[in-house]
Order: structure tokens, then sequence, then C-alpha cells
């Protein structure tokens, strides 16, 4: 049962900080944050462009999600063997 609550602890985590991802990509490519390099070396470091920091969102967002079915799916398991 320690599984299932940390697994959907850190499909929590990995969903907020996914969509965190995504928003800051967005924000980057669309200009909210300033002129697209300053803002990308200051809120993606690392980043080649802003299509990375979204690209990696994306890719949180589908490990946050398949993690989160897991763990229900483990809940489920567990729970009828009880």
């Amino acid at each position: 049962m320690i599984f299932t609550n940390l697994a959907k602890i850190v499909a929590w985590l990995a969903l907020i900080a996914g969509a965190g991802q995504l928003l800051i990509g967005f924000g980057v490519a669309t200009e909210v944050f300033g002129p697209h390099e300053q803002a990308l070396a200051r809120y993606a470091p690392g980043a080649e462009n802003s299509g990375d920091v979204i690209d990696r969102g994306f890719f949180i967002l589908i490990f946050a999600i398949a993690l989160g079915a897991l763990a229900e799916i483990s809940r489920s398991v567990g729970g009828s063997r009880e």
C-alpha cells in the first residue's frame, strides 16, 4: 500500500511540474514574460527554444497520467484483496 500512496504523490507532483513547464513554454513562446531570448534564458535555462520546454512538459504530463492510472489500478486491486 505504501507504493500506491507514493505513486499517487509522485503522479500529482509530476502533473503540477508538467503543467508548469507547459505554462512556461507557452509563456516564453508568446513573449508574455518578455523578449523571447531573455525569457528563455531566465525561465528555462539550458533549453534551446520554447518548443523544448513545451515538449518536456508534455512528456512529464504523460508520465504523470500513466503513473496515476497505475496507482489507481493498484489501489483497486489491493482493495479487493482485503
